[in-house]
């Protein structure tokens, strides 16, 4: 066993944002084992206030260039939430619709770019091209579809531009809905090849187990991903429900001196949100062909493998592909009507979740009489991880350690560890500390 050890990654590769890894052990004794975030804060919430309700979602799309859709989804729906807006059954089959192509486009792209060069010992996926060609052009032919799918219902992948409190600015066609349906299911096979890949490269990832809490969204009619409440799971099974409005009381947020992101805490020293998170959560709604995907891989719920949340992300790919399919019939069969925006009925406080590749987002807003947001708060996933994280990175050290691993393979554990949580760190930091010096 190593006795001395020192692993100094500053602003690891392959993620959203900077952060740091930081391990030093003497003589046997762990003197450091860090998780660290010195990302700037952002002050997205300030942007928001004095802001007209129909800018908000604007405004906190732009928290993420690749979670865009989610933001735009959680925002409206606060609003909405706060407006006393209800829309239209088409409109949230549209917008579920919506939020399938964002995730199915964020996992191919962080599975296939960003994890796949740490299981074929590629430094990145550039390096991939001369030696699995097939793989990489793969992974951009699915990447083009979700694009495309995102952009016809959201006017663009990045950012969308139709979606508007109270319902959408401009729906596809019955024709355009018929067209990308018949894309999508042209990629089944290009999913089944998937699994083949990813079976082939399951045996390199880590078998290191943490049991934790989980959280994520959960409905009752579908596998939680655009509306529903608020449920939590811990390895042993048992559960607890929190309703949207009461988020605080379940994310309960605090400052470490590690990060500039607060943490966050429920029933556990920390908890987990993501693919795997909603996995765990809510494994009983997701597709027939995803649980079948999902046993292919030998994976069941509950999952306590932190690194599985990649293998997770591959499920949710086809649990989106076979739902999506599900909803684009759907709507073809009833027909796509441009409906007016309903309109508000007060002006108070609301809130939303809504599941974004990453996990379970909130976005809550007050709007005054005349409709101007006074107050705003978002909680983003990534912060929710960065104690699970830490504490995933507690645990992985003694278990490393005791395996006789080198400098080398640690270094290279801790890496593949946090890509897992595929951490989009800069949105999530939101916390300043300020001396003022008289």
């Amino acid at each position: 066993m190593l006795q001395n050890i020192t692993i100094d990654v500053h602003h690891l590769t392959r993620v959203e944002g900077h952060g740091n890894i930081r391990v030093n052990v003497t003589g046997g004794v762990v003197e450091r084992c860090e998780w660290q975030v010195p990302e700037a804060p952002r002050f997205f919430e300030a942007m928001c206030r004095g802001r007209h309700y129909s800018e908000v979602a604007r405004i906190t799309s732009r928290i993420c260039g690749i979670c865009s859709i989610g933001h735009t989804l959680a925002s409206v729906k606060a609003t909405e939430a706060a407006l006393g807006i209800e829309v239209s059954p088409q409109t949230v089959k549209l917008r579920t619709l919506l939020k399938h192509a964002e995730n199915f486009d964020s996992h191919v792209l962080h599975v296939y770019v960003l994890v796949a060069p740490d299981l074929l010992g590629a430094p990145s996926a550039f390096a991939l091209v001369p030696t699995h060609g097939e793989v990489v052009a793969r992974a951009l032919r699915l990447k083009r579809l979700a694009h495309e799918w995102g952009s016809l219902i959201g006017g663009r992948t990045t950012h969308p531009t139709t979606v508007l409190p109270g319902g959408f600015s401009k729906v596809p066609t019955v024709a355009e809905l018929t067209a990308m349906r018949d894309k999508l299911a042209a990629a089944v096979p290009d999913l089944l090849a998937t699994l083949e890949t990813i079976t082939a490269l399951a045996p390199v990832i880590p078998a290191f187990d943490r049991p934790t809490e989980y959280m994520a969204v959960s409905s009752d009619s579908e596998y939680g991903l655009y509306d529903g409440y608020v449920q939590t799971i811990l390895s042993d099974g048992s559960r607890a429900r929190y309703e949207v409005a009461d988020y605080r009381s379940c994310t309960n947020e605090y400052v470490s001196p590690l990060s500039t992101a607060k943490y966050t805490k429920n029933r556990l020293d920390s908890y987990a949100a993501g693919a795997l998170a909603r996995f765990n959560v809510n494994y009983d709604a997701l597709h027939p062909e995803a649980k079948k995907f999902a046993e292919s891989l030998g994976m069941s719920a509950p999952c306590t493998n932190p690194y599985f949340n990649s293998v997770a992300q591959v499920v949710e790919i086809v649990h989106s592909a076979y739902e999506g399919l599900r909803l684009f019939d759907e709507l073809i069969a009833e027909g796509v009507t441009q409906e007016p925006l309903v309109q508000p009925t007060r002006y108070a406080t609301g809130a939303s979740a809504v599941e974004v590749p990453r996990g379970i987002l909130f976005h809550e807003y007050t709007y005054d009489d005349e409709g101007f947001c006074t107050e705003a708060n978002c909680i983003i996933p990534t912060g929710q991880n960065h104690a699970n994280i830490q504490a995933d990175f507690d645990a992985l050290l003694p278990w490393l350690m005791a395996q006789d691993k080198t400098e080398e393979e640690m270094q290279l554990a801790f890496e593949m560890l946090v890509r897992a949580y595929d951490p989009c760190i800069s949105c999530s930091t939101h916390y300043l500390d300020v001396e003022f010096v008289g």
